[in-house]
């Protein structure tokens, strides 16, 4: 048997009391069944060693100086790392008032002195055993929640992998060069850092929206998949037949990523999406498609995307035309900006465009 007035690795049971007779007696008994001990004087003395190494049941006497039985169960019951270890009660109360007092203070059982060893032996043997089988269930779920989490991130993975594998076969439809995806991504990146430092915008775009944004944006002319290539590769003007059919492109996208939504996590992803897919089109104005939202009806992501999306798209060269640079792409953009952009957002894109891809 091990028991002293300091604290030893992994110690089993905490006796408490403060008669040093009771506590060599208790000691005996409890390490007569194999268990190491650790012996306080009191509840004081019980947290103190408690810092060092907590034990996995604690057999305490109620009446104590400094710190009494059913103050450190209250404290050890009211602390998120002390509170599943099971209170054993052992006192010369037996009152039924004082035992369910005890049992209201959080404690699991109640001996009354004198005691007989073989009692106090079979109750610390089925609470220990009860604890023991408490954190096994508990490593259990962990273990599972764990792999869980990791199979659920790694489908996720997969889906935003397949997503975007649909959004390179759509930039290759419409004629979009291979730096088009990680562009966007880029280009969106530098500029939703830079609205987290406005006052503008510091509330609503938090760090996982902003990487949502980031990863979502490519997917915005996802729903071009659905678009005939020769409408995506017309040389020359569509007529309007053929732009209500290159508009639908935003309802396409938008419920293909729908059609996704599945946990909870993915779903702040797959929503940005969702939001960037289907509104990217709409104008600050109310002017755009699908829905004509005007002003901040239209979900912040999307109001972003709008913004990167076009700049990368005059940045680009098409078979009717040749690239613009920066400066030619800003100029296009700003004289169509207060009809198409959000101000703001647009004012903070001019202000890092040399940052920008």
């Amino acid at each position: 048997m091990k028991h002293s007035g300091k604290a030893i690795e992994k110690a089993d049971v905490l006796i408490v009391d403060d008669v040093e007779a009771n506590r060599v007696i208790l000691g005996e008994i409890v390490g007569a069944m194999g268990y190491s001990v650790i012996l306080a004087e009191d509840g004081a003395q019980a947290l103190a060693l408690m810092q060092k190494d907590l034990p996995k049941l604690v057999l305490t006497d109620i009446s104590m100086p400094v710190m009494d039985g059913y103050e450190l169960c209250r404290v050890l019951k009211t602390n998120v790392e002390t509170r599943n270890i099971p209170v054993i009660f052992i006192s010369a109360f037996d009152e039924p008032k004082d035992i369910i007092k005890g049992f209201n203070m959080g404690g699991e059982d109640y001996i009354t002195k004198p005691f007989l060893p073989e009692l106090v032996q079979a109750r610390v043997k089925v609470h220990l055993r009860l604890y023991e089988a408490a954190r096994e269930v508990k490593e259990a779920n962990r273990r599972l929640q764990a792999s869980i989490s990791e199979q659920v991130r790694q489908l996720e993975q997969e889906r935003k992998n397949v997503l975007y594998a649909l959004v390179g076969v759509a930039a290759e439809n419409s004629w979009h060069e291979n730096g088009y995806v990680d562009r966007m991504k880029y280009n969106c990146r530098i500029l939703i850092q830079s609205m987290q430092f406005s006052p503008l915008f510091e509330r609503q775009i938090s760090e996982s929206f902003a990487e949502a944004v980031e990863f979502a944006a490519p997917l915005c002319d996802i729903g071009n998949v659905g678009i005939f290539q020769e409408i995506l590769r017309k040389p020359t003007a569509l007529d309007e037949e053929e732009k209500v059919m290159m508009q639908n492109h935003t309802k396409i996208g938008a419920k293909l990523l729908e059609d996704l939504k599945v946990t909870s996590d993915y779903n702040d992803f797959i929503q940005v999406s969702i939001d960037i897919a289907r509104f990217h089109h709409e104008n600050w104005d109310g002017s755009g498609y699908p829905e004509g939202r005007r002003g901040d009806e239209i979900p912040l992501a999307a109001q972003i995307v709008s913004v990167v999306s076009i700049f990368c798209a005059l940045t680009e060269e098409r078979s009717y035309r040749a690239r613009y640079n920066r400066e030619e792409a800003i100029g296009i953009m700003r004289r169509d900006a207060e009809r198409r952009f959000n101000p703001d957002i647009f004012n903070i894109f001019c202000k890092i465009a040399r940052q920008l891809r």
